[in-house]
């Protein structure tokens, strides 16, 4: 099980996968946007995601769960 935590405090632009959807490594997660900068949040390891904590235009702030994946 893999914890997917924000690296940043930053406003959840875009959710691109949903709680049951199989991931491989390095797929796009969320994209988050701080200071008109995209960052997309990957997936650290192949798996299914089981919890799915952020919606779009939520604020997260460093540390915050975005996702857990299995």
């Amino acid at each position: 099980m893999a914890e997917v935590r924000a690296e940043m405090v930053a406003s959840v632009w875009q959710v691109q996968v949903a709680q049951g959807d199989r991931v491989a490594e390095g797929d796009t997660l969320v994209v988050l946007e701080s200071m008109k900068m995209e960052i997309p949040v990957l997936a650290e390891d192949a798996g299914t995601v089981a919890a799915l904590a952020v919606a779009e235009g939520a604020v997260v702030q460093e540390g915050d769960l975005i996702a857990v994946v299995e």
